[in-house]
């Protein structure tokens, strides 16, 4: 594994592979004004919520790495220290791309990338109407991290209103997160993007605290099937199953056809009992994996 001292490169390649590493971002479209009304509409990676209460987005106008120049964006917030966060969705990611190119100043980039400006209610910058998601923000503080190439320049925005698209809201009122159709930006040109057949669900850490896969056997925590992912799982129950219980378990159809198949072959059975497990675990009967596992 290489060893990478930061001091030995460039800001053009410690970008490089921090982009690449540290992914996926999400992307929100920041739209803002200047003292003198001209609207700028920009996109930035290095953006997320910090705060819920009171609601603080951060994102970063870094320094550009090529020139060591300021963004327009950034150069806005000083003078109107007001914005949009608009989050961008697949459809409109082509057009959140073009709205990066980097237009003289005074050019509105609504007009060049083809995205409809809709005022906002309580700050001078316009909303995207294109994005399902959009966020009226003061900026509450800049905080510049240097003033050398890729310097960051973190803008702590305070959220006053959100607008959400009816599109993206189930029956409760709620974001629907497979109707969102989210992208994140990743390293060079890549991109992914979020959508129904690639969402998962992790269970929570259980409340009354999880057994720690540490309690689990030595034969489990070393199987040569299971996955650091389905020890996670394990480790996440309460409490062992009681021999009552996996007396039981044994005796149900699927778990008996194993039993009775590998009579006498001990290295077999383990085997068919861990990938057995594994595809409970794979559905989500995460108690009843441990079960099969236990009977060893």
């Amino acid at each position: 594994m290489p060893t990478i001292h930061i001091s030995d490169l460039s800001p053009v390649q410690l970008q490089s592979y921090l982009n690449f590493a540290i992914a996926p971002r999400p992307i929100c479209l920041a739209s803002t004004v200047d003292k003198a009304g001209n609207v700028n509409l920009s996109p930035f990676s290095y953006f997320n919520i910090f705060s819920v209460n009171p609601p603080i987005c951060i994102f970063s106008p870094s320094r550009r790495v090529r020139d060591n120049t300021t963004k327009h964006t950034l150069e806005n917030i000083r003078e109107v220290p007001e914005c949009v966060i608009n989050i961008v969705n697949y459809d409109m990611v082509q057009q959140t791309s073009l709205s990066s190119v980097e237009y003289p100043q005074g050019v509105n980039e609504f007009i060049k990338s083809g995205l409809t400006p809709v005022p906002s209610q309580l700050v001078k910058p316009p909303r995207v109407a294109e994005s399902y998601v959009q966020m009226e923000c003061v900026v509450k503080e800049v905080v510049e991290l240097g003033q050398g190439h890729g310097a960051g320049n973190l803008v702590l925005a305070e959220i006053k209103m959100m607008h959400i698209n009816d599109a993206v809201l189930d029956a409760d009122g709620k974001i629907n997160q497979a109707k969102m159709d989210l992208v994140a930006r990743l390293g060079g040109d890549w991109y992914c993007r979020v959508t129904k057949d690639n969402l998962f669900k992790v269970a929570k850490p259980n409340t009354k605290l999880g057994i720690g896969v540490d309690a689990l056997p030595y034969a489990i925590r070393n199987s040569r099937v299971l996955t650091g992912n389905n020890l996670g799982q394990l480790g996440n129950l309460e409490a062992i199953p009681g021999d009552e219980a996996i007396e039981a378990f044994a005796l149900t159809p699927e778990i008996k056809e194993v039993l009775d198949a590998t009579i006498g072959d001990s290295r077999t059975r383990e085997l068919q009992l861990h990938l057995k497990a594994k595809q409970l675990l794979e559905k989500e009967r995460v108690e009843e994996a441990l079960m099969v596992l236990l009977m060893e």
